[in-house]
């Protein structure tokens, strides 16, 4: 069983900065492509950004310049700095990783998402 645990998220006010974490635990041989994306309400799923093993980047036009993506693969772990925050970055912020367990199964599985919220 693999899990994304997410963590970081909170309330902040426009133009500052919160860090989420994303750790995958479980029966883990690699962890590939690691991502986030976001939902707000009444919209539909969205990409923010991804890293890869090799850590090529790739991030959404609306966070280019805000928010960093990186990895850290001795400890599994990904990050998200989010800086100069917009009310309209106000969604929950969801991890995303394919993963290739032990058998040699790869599969993509999903954070239980962690709450974003920037209002002043």
């Amino acid at each position: 069983q693999v899990q994304l645990v997410e963590s970081g998220g909170g309330r902040v006010q426009p133009g500052g900065s919160l860090r989420l974490s994303c750790v995958p635990s479980g029966s883990i041989f690699s962890v590939n492509v690691l991502g986030w994306y976001r939902q707000a309400p009444g919209k539909a799923r969205e990409l923010v950004a991804t890293i890869t093993a090799g850590g090529s980047l790739n991030y959404a036009d609306s966070v280019k310049g805000r928010f960093t993506i990186s990895r850290d693969n001795d400890k599994n772990t990904m990050y998200l700095q989010m800086s100069s925050l917009k009310p309209e970055d106000t969604a929950v912020y969801y991890c995303n990783g394919v993963i290739e367990t032990p058998t040699g199964l790869r599969h993509g599985y999903w954070g239980q998402g962690t709450q974003v919220t920037v209002s002043s």
